[in-house]
């Protein structure tokens, strides 16, 4: 005779049988699957859950002591108060503050007698010396307007590399001394020889014939023209 709902039997709950504990389980809305030790430790821990006896919180205290009393009845004192800091926002750099930088790195104006050389170079350009030379024994001496509008006309493909330089040069003497390109001439300008890039071309009978590109390292260098350079 099975015991009644909620009671363990006398010989406990491995006395029943299987259907009989799957039924307990049931009625106590537990899971009924398993094996037999496994029901019966399931119904045991539910059992031993039912009878440990429910622990009350403690009432919190009414008064927590004269501290907390006296914490809660001080109100801020606007004299003690900390003055607040005003914080600033990062301001960025804007264009007045760039070229005012600028300004300060860049170095004076030359006295008249002065000489300035200005440098400007450009390497491994994908041209060969000889033909560069060409080119920049037309310029060599010569004031820069009257450079300039000799490489623009020159028929040569180097002239326009040339003419960047050139430019590039100019542009170093406008930030670098407050020049402009009227008052600059060609002191220098010559060529040098880069490495040479070699390549190789499929000719008849399984033969094959070298290609060489070469490059050059052009440079040009500006002085005033109120004085020569030597």
């Amino acid at each position: 005779m099975s015991p009644s709902r909620g009671q363990a039997p006398d010989g406990g709950w491995a006395s029943l049988k299987v259907a009989e504990l799957s039924e307990e389980l049931e009625a106590r809305g537990l899971p009924k699957s398993g094996k037999k030790a496994e029901l019966v430790a399931r119904l045991d821990a539910d059992d031993a859950a039912a009878d440990a006896p429910v622990e009350e919180a403690p009432e919190a205290e009414a008064d927590a002591g004269p501290e907390a009393d006296a914490a809660a009845d001080k109100e801020p004192d606007a004299e003690t108060e900390e003055p607040e800091v005003e914080q600033v926002p990062k301001r960025r750099r804007g264009a007045a503050e760039v070229s005012a930088g600028q300004a300060s790195r860049r170095r004076p104006r030359p006295e008249p007698g002065d000489v300035i050389v200005v440098k400007a170079r450009a390497r491994y350009v994908r041209s060969a010396p000889r033909k560069a030379r060409l080119v920049m024994d037309h310029i060599r001496g010569k004031p820069v307007e009257q450079a300039q509008a000799i490489l623009r006309h020159a028929p040569r493909a180097v002239s326009t590399d040339i003419l960047k330089l050139l430019n590039s040069a100019v542009a170093n003497a406008e930030v670098g001394h407050e020049l402009g390109a009227d008052e600059l001439r060609i002191r220098k300008a010559f060529v040098d020889e880069g490495p040479t890039i070699k390549r190789f071309r499929p000719r008849a009978m399984g033969r094959a014939t070298r290609i060489n590109k070469r490059t050059s390292h052009m440079t040009i260098e500006l002085t005033t023209t109120e004085r020569k350079g030597r």
